[in-house]
């Protein structure tokens, strides 16, 4: 794999042997069936939007987005337990062609995975934004036909931010673009969240309540961008070491701990489908009329 995607297997072994922290290895069959999980459960909420028209609404359409997100993160996984599997019965030639072309495409899927999630949790972000503070005018600025176009464009430069990331991967700057689109993310939320702060206070004040399904959606993404900082920050953290000081006995001790983190994003995408119908009412009833469709019929 390239040198942005397989760094654990880059690391400088005088490193590895001047640190005292032994590698952690976790079973591959963990993360394929964590990775299953993940799939099943993001395609889930994907058919729940799309059978259900009360949830047919620009805000849930950027919760599938981000489900999108998720199910790629972990279709990264699966396919790559898949290409090794197949090295190793023999079926690939090592470093051949195949296998370097499907190692490229597994690439921009992992990259798109967290290119999405960053995007989508910023659209969450501004769309809650405008439900609390500006709702009188929300049904008209943010429009079904407004939010799809937002979606494709945005879904379009991600797909070529990807590929550009993949055939890059071997440049400094390549990965501290990278690594950047993380902390600018949680600046332009963070930015969004001061905004809704003063507002609300200002709000207070004035004896005005906000309406409090808006507020929970508020507290919702505020779920999701915990869960998404928590699982993503440690991969993103080795990047950088890796990038920067991967000789450093300090940083590979940290290094050593790249399946542990990789694992965590493969837990992400299983949690938020849980966020999303603990959260949601209605698409937790959508939830159990597909999973117990008999009793509903």
């Amino acid at each position: 794999m390239k040198h942005i995607i397989n760094l654990y297997e880059n690391i400088n072994d005088t490193a590895r042997n001047n640190s005292d922290c032994p590698d952690v290895i976790l079973p591959e069959e963990i993360f394929f069936i964590i990775s299953i999980i993940g799939v099943l459960e993001n395609l889930i909420v994907l058919l729940a939007v799309i059978k259900n028209k009360n949830l047919q609404s620009p805000m849930y359409f950027f919760i599938c987005s981000l489900a999108i997100s998720d199910m790629l993160g972990s279709l990264y996984k699966i396919l790559e337990n898949i290409l090794i599997m197949l090295r190793n019965m023999g079926y690939l030639k090592p470093r051949g062609n195949f296998e370097t072309t499907a190692d490229d495409i597994i690439d921009c899927l992992f990259i798109l995975s967290l290119l999405g999630s960053i995007f989508s949790l910023s659209m969450i972000a501004a769309d809650r934004y405008l439900t609390i503070f500006h709702a009188l005018q929300y049904h008209s600025i943010v429009t079904m036909r407004r939010a799809i176009i937002v979606l494709m464009v945005t879904w379009t430069g991600c797909m070529g931010s990807a590929i550009t990331m993949v055939i890059f991967s071997h440049h400094i700057p390549t990965v501290i673009t990278f690594t950047s689109l993380f902390p600018l993310m949680l600046v332009f939320i963070l930015c969004l969240y001061v905004h809704m702060f003063l507002l609300a206070r200002s709000h207070a004040r004035k004896t005005l309540t906000l309406p409090r399904a808006n507020m929970k959606g508020a507290i919702t993404l505020t779920i999701l961008l915990g869960v998404f900082i928590f699982c993503w920050a440690p991969f993103v953290l080795h990047v950088l070491l890796m990038t920067f000081c991967p000789n450093n006995p300090y940083c590979a001790c940290y290094m050593s701990l790249f399946q542990v983190n990789g694992m965590l994003i493969m837990c992400n995408a299983v949690i938020d489908p849980f966020i999303y119908a603990f959260r949601s009412p209605e698409l937790r009833d959508a939830f159990k009329k597909m999973i117990f469709c008999s009793r509903y019929q």
